[in-house]
C-alpha cells in the first residue's frame, strides 16, 4: 500500500511537470503547421523576399477583441538563421506576442495568422532587445506578393519588417503599424525549461531545437537554405 501510495505521489509530481508546457508546444507545432499552409499558396511571399529574410515570426490565429475593445493579442514564434552573420542554418525557435489597438479592425472579427518576414539585422537586433512597436522603434510595411517582389515600392524594399495576412483562406499583405512585438518571457521559459532572453535562445546558441520546431525548422532549410541578402547588408 505504501508503495502504491509512493507511486502515485511521484506520478502527481511528475505529470504537471511533463504537461506544463504543452500549450508552448503547441504553439510551436501550430506555427509550423501556418507556414507550411501559406508557403503552399501559389501566389504566396516572393521567393526573393524569403531567401532575404534573416528571420521570421509566424503567429497563429490572432483574434480581435483579445486585447480590449477594437484591439488584438496573439502568440507564435520568431526564429532566425544563425551564424554571426544570419548566414547559417534556421536555429531554435523563441515564443513572441503580438500586441495592438488598431489591428482588430483590419480583421473583422475573424482569427487571424499573420507571418512577418525580418528583412535585415538592424531589426533582428531590435527585435532580440527590446519590446518593438512596428513602424516606430523599426520600420514595417505590407510585403508583396506573387513569386518575386519585382515592382515593389522602394518603402516596401527598405522596410525592416514585411508583413502578411491569411484569414479565412485570404492571403494579403497588411500593415501592422503602431502594433507592437515583445518576447514571451514566461512562455519561452515554459517551453525551455529554464529562464532565457529571446537573445539567449536565438543568438547565444543556449539551446536545441525542440522536438516540437522540427517540422517547421525541416520545411524553412527546404524552402529556404541559404540567405541570399547581399553580404555588406549583414555585416
Amino acid at each position: 500500500m505504501k508503495t502504491f501510495l509512493s507511486l502515485l505521489l511521484v506520478c502527481a509530481l511528475i505529470s504537471p511537470a511533463l504537461a506544463s508546457n504543452e500549450k508552448e508546444q503547441e504553439r510551436v507545432k501550430e506555427s509550423g503547421v501556418v507556414l507550411k499552409e501559406i508557403l503552399n499558396i501559389p501566389d504566396d511571399i516572393p521567393q526573393d523576399l524569403l531567401d532575404k529574410a534573416e528571420c521570421i515570426i509566424i503567429l497563429p490565429s490572432v483574434k480581435k477583441g483579445a486585447f480590449g475593445i477594437g484591439g488584438s493579442y496573439g502568440r507564435g514564434v520568431m526564429i532566425c538563421r544563425g551564424g554571426e552573420h544570419y548566414t547559417g542554418a534556421w536555429g531554435a525557435p523563441a515564443l513572441y506576442a503580438l500586441e495592438g489597438v488598431n489591428i482588430g479592425f483590419q480583421l473583422g472579427g475573424e482569427a487571424t495568422d499573420f507571418v512577418l518576414l525580418v528583412m535585415n539585422p538592424k531589426g533582428a537586433r531590435s527585435l532580440l532587445s527590446s519590446k518593438v512597436k512596428l513602424g516606430g522603434d523599426a520600420s514595417a510595411a505590407a510585403g508583396p506578393k506573387g513569386r518575386t517582389a519585382e515592382g515593389a515600392t522602394d518603402v516596401v524594399m527598405n522596410a525592416e519588417i514585411l508583413s502578411y495576412s491569411r484569414t479565412k483562406g485570404l492571403f494579403a499583405g497588411i500593415s501592422l503599424e503602431g502594433s507592437t512585438l515583445r518576447s514571451d518571457g514566461s512562455a519561452n521559459e515554459k517551453l525551455y525549461g529554464r529562464k532565457l532572453s529571446a537573445k539567449d535562445i536565438i543568438r547565444g546558441g543556449k539551446v536545441g531545437i525542440p522536438a516540437s520546431a522540427h517540422e517547421l525548422v525541416s520545411l524553412l532549410e527546404k524552402k529556404s537554405p541559404k540567405n541570399r541578402s547581399d553580404p555588406k547588408s549583414l555585416e
